[in-house]
């Protein structure tokens, strides 16, 4: 049977919140384990019947092994990585387990190890296990009774894991096998695993109340703790059976024990969202105020988790609803970040202050607009505090549209919130490129929804320090380069940290005439394109920077002081072929000009160019400098405006054709 990996990858969440995906990603652990089982039935060649028969009469939460399966090639390897799960979420695979299934009326055994995160799992044989293990994983009664009776088998002789009989009788729920192997060796009871585990604790984590009932009435301790700290009502809570619960605070368990990460039973029960567990524990004495090493105590579990009835229970019953976890966060901030609109209703009807930052400065109505959920950005709205939005240093409206939810960017804005808010340093700085705006983020993620939106609600496009209109050029988004256009950027403007003799959208759409033209109609400067401080002199070697198409972006390495020349960028080999198409163009927006010496270089290495150069030369028309000189004379924007002018000469001005 050949081996099989599959490897799930851990999800990494960010500013950016990017996603590495698997085809396994969506599964469960039990899922995992099932696929894993099954592939190893179907490299067994077991018929469909066997397979029914085994779906039939086995479960995913199997027992503990009792011995090791061996290392062969006959298995199936499952590898899954370092969760990216909260605190609050727990993971048995990557922990070190061994487990087996037994397949009644088959004498096989399904059998994996689970260590370091690796799970492997083999199909084997019965035929060579000891009688007496095998009575007790078939829960043969009579057949223990009759092994105990004839032989002298030592009931308290552990395995490597030190496990004993009575382990695994407690671990497999057959309690007829129990109450024999109890009567034998009644001491044992209280027996622990390698993992400090007791038959008790064995038995509620697989929910076998007949077993936990007899374990207690024997006089098994309900307060002996695992290694992790957790009792069996840790157990019982965590799978939520209430009447193991009743059981085991009837027999004196306590209720305000913790665990190694300082969850209580408590914590279980609300994380699981059973109210009736959390009524009994509260009657039992159960602590409201008890934290985990997160700081985070029932309250917030609720309101984290969406458990909004025992959310509603704890606060009446004297809940803090202001609690905080140890980042600051709030149990609203936690109810708003994950959507939970019913916890989050129920935390304002009881006044839960919904101004209160967590250690970033974020505010409840920063995470839900974030995660996009508009209406808990609805409900906030009304009675969040604006100056403590301001003095935060970011905007809801900086998030909504950095992570295109339009929706609640739409939200935001009908508010009134200020489509112009610039983040602070702290937060520009986090940013590699140091945006400032909302309308940065919608331009850089080509939301042309978006920056609609905000554009149409008065935002400027000159406030960063990288203007849109070049994010929107380089990414060659027609569409919203117009759009800005429109609203007024700046289609002029220069790179702060690369500074150029001309307008710095220029370098970013010398492959894209189109574009270049429609920026050239609408006002961009082209006589400066021509401007070179070498002018007919030789020009110095030019540097090569980088391979590709993102080549032409590097501009220079030299002193900030030094501007980038025209004729560098058209000379990059990536466009040097474009020369000629844009010496064309560029022609056609300025008045007499002179070449420089490398311009005409490429000008002459190319026949079909001739004309270009011959172009450069000739004087221009009467017509054509007049257009020229009206241009410079008013503004483009202005004289689209002005009705009293011909529409034919409006036309011409503006280089549309006829």
């Amino acid at each position: 049977m050949a081996a099989a990996r599959v490897t799930m990858a851990a999800l990494r969440t960010t500013n950016d919140d990017l996603d590495d995906y698997s085809a396994y990603a969506h599964m469960s652990e039990e899922q995992l384990l099932q696929l894993a089982i099954e592939r190893s039935l179907a490299d067994t060649n077991m018929t469909p019947w066997q397979n029914r028969q085994f779906h039939a009469h086995t479960q995913l939460n199997a027992p503990l092994a009792t011995r090791r399966p061996p290392c062969n090639p006959n298995q199936t390897i499952i590898s899954v990585a370092a969760s990216a799960n909260p605190p609050s979420e727990k993971s048995n695979i990557n922990r070190d387990t061994r487990n087996h299934i037994f397949i009644e009326g088959k004498d096989k055994v399904i059998a994996w190890t689970g260590y370091n995160g690796h799970l492997r799992v083999t199909v084997e044989t019965m035929n060579d296990l000891d009688p007496f293990l095998s009575a007790i994983w078939k829960g043969d009664a009579k057949a223990l009774k009759n092994i105990i009776h004839s032989t002298s088998k030592n009931l308290d002789e552990p395995n490597k894991d030190d496990w004993i009989p009575l382990h695994e009788c407690a671990y497999y729920g057959h309690v007829e096998c129990l109450k024999i192997l109890l009567e034998a060796r009644p001491d044992t009871i209280n027996k622990r695993t390698k993992n400090n585990q007791t038959p008790l604790l064995l038995a509620v984590s697989q929910k076998h109340l007949s077993c936990v009932k007899h374990l207690l009435e024997e006089g098994a301790d309900p307060n002996l703790a695992n290694n992790q700290f957790e009792t069996p009502l840790h157990k019982a809570c965590e799978k939520a059976s209430e009447e193991i619960v009743e059981l085991l605070l009837r027999f004196g368990a306590s209720p305000s024990k913790v665990c190694c990460q300082g969850g209580t039973p408590l914590h279980e029960a609300v994380r699981n969202k059973n109210l009736e567990i959390c009524k009994m524990l509260l009657l039992a004495g159960a602590k409201l105020s008890t934290r985990n090493i997160y700081g985070i105590d029932p309250v917030f579990v609720a309101a984290q988790c969406g458990a909004f009835k025992e959310l509603n229970f704890l606060i009446v019953k004297g809940g803090n609803v202001n609690t905080e976890a140890n980042d600051n966060a709030s149990a609203l901030y936690e109810a708003s970040k994950n959507g939970h609109v019913e916890a989050v209703e129920i935390l304002l009807s009881r006044k839960a202050d919904l101004n209160k930052a967590n250690k970033t400065g974020l505010l409840p109505i920063h995470i839900a607009a974030k995660n996009g959920h508009d209406s808990i950005v609805v409900m906030l709205i009304p009675q969040t505090n604006r100056e403590k939005v301001r003095r935060s240093g970011i905007s809801p409206i900086h998030l909504a549209s950095e992570r295109n939810r339009d929706d609640v960017l739409e939200t935001l804005i009908e508010a009134g919130f200020d489509v112009n808010a610039t983040l602070s340093d702290d937060w520009s700085k986090m940013y590699e490129d140091r945006r400032s705006t909302a309308l940065y983020s919608a331009v850089v993620n080509r939301n042309t929804e978006a920056a609609t939106m905000l554009l149409e609600a008065g935002a400027d496009p000159n406030l960063d320090i990288f203007n849109p209109l070049l994010m929107a050029v380089r990414k060659g988004s027609m569409e919203i380069v117009t759009l800005l256009v429109k609203h007024g950027a700046n289609i002029n403007a220069l790179l702060p940290t690369h500074p150029t003799s001309f307008p710095a959208v220029l370098v970013f759409c010398v492959r894209h005439l189109a574009m270049m033209k429609y920026l050239m109609d609408n006002g961009c400067d082209a006589l400066s394109c021509f401007s070179c401080q070498y002018g007919s002199n030789p020009h110095p070697p030019l540097k090569l920077r980088g391979n590709g198409r993102e080549s032409m972006y590097y501009l220079n390495d030299e002193p900030s002081d030094y501007c980038v020349q025209f004729c560098e960028i058209i000379s990059d080999p990536s466009v040097s072929d474009w020369v000629g198409p844009i010496i064309d163009m560029l022609l056609d927006y300025v008045g007499n000009v002179k070449l420089c010496s490398r311009i005409r270089e490429h000008l002459d290495n190319n026949n079909d160019w001739a004309h270009i150069k011959e172009k450069s030369f000739l004087p221009c028309t009467l017509m054509h400098l007049c257009r020229l000189k009206i241009r410079q004379r008013m503004e483009l924007q202005r004289l689209r405006l002005v009705n009293a002018l011909p529409r034919r000469l409006i036309k011409f001005l503006s280089y549309e054709q006829e």
